[in-house]
């Protein structure tokens, strides 16, 4: 059986942890160890659950509960307190703030990163048909890392030295999130070209659903990646930057200088992290950035509904490589006057040919 996608992706990436056990202190190197532990034993399970059942494709029409009212999330957020997994119920739909910050982010990110795929997509939850959202906080022991999971969102409370808690960014909580659309939609495979699309698909629609709730046009935004997961004291701005591939921090017990590449001439052919997924989705986010900021204005108004037009295009194939997609965005990008140009130049720039 091939299992199109590959649920349990986490936002903080594997060679990230691997570089902490190298260089971080004792007790880091135990934190980054643990997290790449609970990473393994998550991915495992969801394997072991996807060989039972296959999520099927959306077919992009809204059901009958969605077109008779309005739409409208359904969240249940739990507290797992660094036990078993999903914990217990914290806050419910509709339910008022607790005063635990994780809980109330992890509501509150749920409900923005909603609220922009219905909005304006007409998109009833992660799997187009009123998907419940789900999410559990305080997962794990220092756990560095969020996570979808192939039905529900994770997040870890983070070391408190290197990452703090991964409930701080809703980009990333809107990032986490699009797996899960993606896990319905395209089903790119978590591999190579494909698999690196899937996540700067990720990073386009985190920071998209962020620069919609700060009311940001795309000249606004700073185009970071889990700016607020950084502590004080590391040399960095983020995780990723979608101006800058390759920008994002510069720190020894991170492995050094971000890999990410900003063009085809310097991808990373490499056999760890899925064939460089969370590497070379740098090529397609600067593409992004680059039609976004050509196009002008709130990103998400033409140069969003243009990717997720090419996510939801059902002649895309689940391991389309770069090229493949490009063209599935200029297409998409006919129906707004001007972008189909600002699009093609943009996949231009960053050596793809369109």
């Amino acid at each position: 059986m091939t299992v199109s996608f590959r649920p349990g992706c986490s936002v903080v990436p594997p060679y990230v942890l691997e570089a902490i056990v190298r260089h971080g202190t004792a007790q880091q190197r135990d934190w980054a160890l643990s997290t790449l532990a609970l990473d393994t034993s998550f991915r495992m399970t969801r394997a072991q659950a996807l060989l039972l059942a296959t999520p099927t494709r959306s077919v992009g029409v809204l059901p009958a509960r969605a077109a008779a009212a309005a739409l409208a999330p359904r969240r249940t957020v739990y507290d797992a307190s660094g036990g078993e997994l999903p914990g217990r119920p914290a806050r419910a739909e509709g339910a008022g703030p607790t005063g635990d910050g994780s809980v109330d982010r992890a509501y509150d990110g749920l409900g923005e990163t909603y609220d922009f795929y219905a909005t304006l997509f007409d998109r009833d939850s992660i799997d187009g048909r009123g998907m419940a959202l789900l999410a559990s906080v305080h997962v794990g022991d220092h756990w560095d890392n969020a996570q979808w999971d192939g039905e529900q969102m994770q997040f870890g409370d983070g070391d408190g030295e290197i990452f703090g808690d991964f409930t701080a960014a809703l980009d990333v909580i809107g990032h986490e999130l699009t797996h899960g659309v993606t896990q319905y939609e395209a089903q790119l495979v978590y591999q190579g070209q494909s698999g690196a699309l899937n996540e700067s698909v990720s990073d386009v629609f985190g920071v998209l659903v962020k620069q919609r709730a700060l009311g940001q046009s795309a000249e606004e935004a700073d185009w970071l990646v889990g700016a607020e997961l950084l502590l004080p004291g590391v040399q960095g701005m983020a995780l990723r930057s979608m101006a800058q591939p390759g920008t994002a921090y510069d720190d020894e017990r991170l492995g050094g200088r971000d890999p990410q590449p900003a063009h085809m001439d310097d991808y990373v052919q490499t056999l760890s992290d899925n064939g460089g997924v969370h590497v070379n989705s740098g090529i397609p986010n600067r593409a992004f950035y680059l039609a976004a900021t050509a196009i002008g204005g709130n990103a998400w108004e033409v140069a969003g509904r243009v990717w997720y037009a090419a996510l939801t295009d059902p002649g895309l194939s689940s391991t389309a490589r770069f090229p493949v997609f490009a063209q599935a965005t200029v297409r998409a990008a006919a129906a707004y006057e001007g972008a189909a140009e600002a699009v093609r130049a943009a996949w231009q720039g960053v050596g793809v040919a369109v």
